[in-house]
């Protein structure tokens, strides 16, 4: 694998951004599309937790809390990688790789929303909930970007346990524990994660190794990745069946359908790359988000047919 060149991330631009070009790059910081996702993830969770629908307020005041912990994880995961964020051609846009906003600025302004959502979390939803959170952003940084992302190529495995947390925070807001069904959401994205990211860096797998990041399709054969997704994939649509006993026909016929299929689209990518052909990773990725998405859809759904309402008004 190739070096990581040092790139002075203090540099002043030429000309200086505008003001809205600054706050659009702390928002940027955030990596709003990262956090759509996770979201999608939580008000399921709530609603399967709350055997109903939960409280408006509770809801939004979660999701607020599970924003600001995402934001910071992602703000602080942008200050360490700044050097490979400006290797790597699909990530050379972010702040820090343009200099658009100051290393040290981005630093506060993560910690902030850390404190933020810490605080947040336990004022309007319980201490459990807060220290979840808190947890979550604090090995996200350490152990995924700090000690995993560059030195094993199972990083995005273990490290991507950072991002499971919104299901298990969400279902504590309501509960105030955490019991199995959690833990089954939380090992549903657990086992999503790992195809999802390595369709991602099958197809940008020379700015992995341009900038020294170990990702799976940087250190072993296409062939041997497109089979580690499609095992994956398996255990992940089996892992959703493992939450039919906590919900109903709704979400058990979904979780079904599509998974078998998200697993026809890992078969034929596996089927290609055997080939000796590229295949389209881009498009199972692009498909995992959809995924992902409609399980969970399919999990609030459910909730909201089967169970009665509970926890209204606010």
């Amino acid at each position: 694998m190739s070096s990581v060149i040092p790139v002075p991330v203090d540099t002043v631009p030429a000309s200086s951004p505008s003001r809205a070009d600054v706050v659009k790059a702390y928002v940027a910081l955030t990596k709003p599309r990262i956090i759509e996702l996770l979201l999608v993830t939580t008000v399921p969770a709530m609603m399967l937790a709350a055997r109903g629908i939960p409280s408006p307020w509770l809801v939004l005041t979660t999701l607020l809390g599970g924003t600001m912990a995402a934001g910071s994880a992602n703000a602080l995961n942008c200050v360490v990688d700044a050097d490979i964020d400006a290797v790597m051609k699909r990530t050379s846009n972010r702040p820090l790789a343009r200099h658009v906003v100051p290393t040290r600025n981005a630093l506060v302004f993560g910690v902030v929303l850390g404190v933020l959502s810490f605080a947040w979390l336990w004022t309007t939803t319980n201490f459990l909930a807060a220290a979840m959170a808190v947890g979550a952003i604090l090995f996200y940084v350490l152990v995924y970007t700090m000690i995993l992302k560059r030195r094993t190529s199972q990083n995005i495995v273990w490290g991507g346990a950072a991002g499971c947390m919104p299901v298990v925070i969400g279902w504590s807001a309501v509960t105030g524990d955490v019991t199995w069904p959690a833990l089954v959401m939380f090992g549903v994205i657990f086992f999503w994660t790992p195809p999802h990211f390595w369709a991602l860096a099958m197809k940008f797998r020379d700015d992995y190794a341009a900038a020294g990041v170990p990702m799976l399709p940087v250190v072993a054969t296409p062939q041997h990745v497109a089979k580690q997704i499609v095992v994956y994939s398996w255990v992940m649509v089996a892992w959703t069946l493992l939450l039919v006993p906590a919900t109903g026909w709704v979400y058990a016929g979904f979780a079904l359908l599509a998974g078998a299929w998200f697993l026809v689209f890992a078969h034929r990518l596996y089927r290609a790359v055997r080939r000796g052909n590229p295949g389209n990773p881009m498009t199972l990725f692009h498909l995992s988000n959809s995924y992902l998405t409609l399980v969970f859809v399919a999990l609030a759904v459910d909730s909201a047919l089967s169970l009665p309402v509970t926890g209204w008004p606010f």
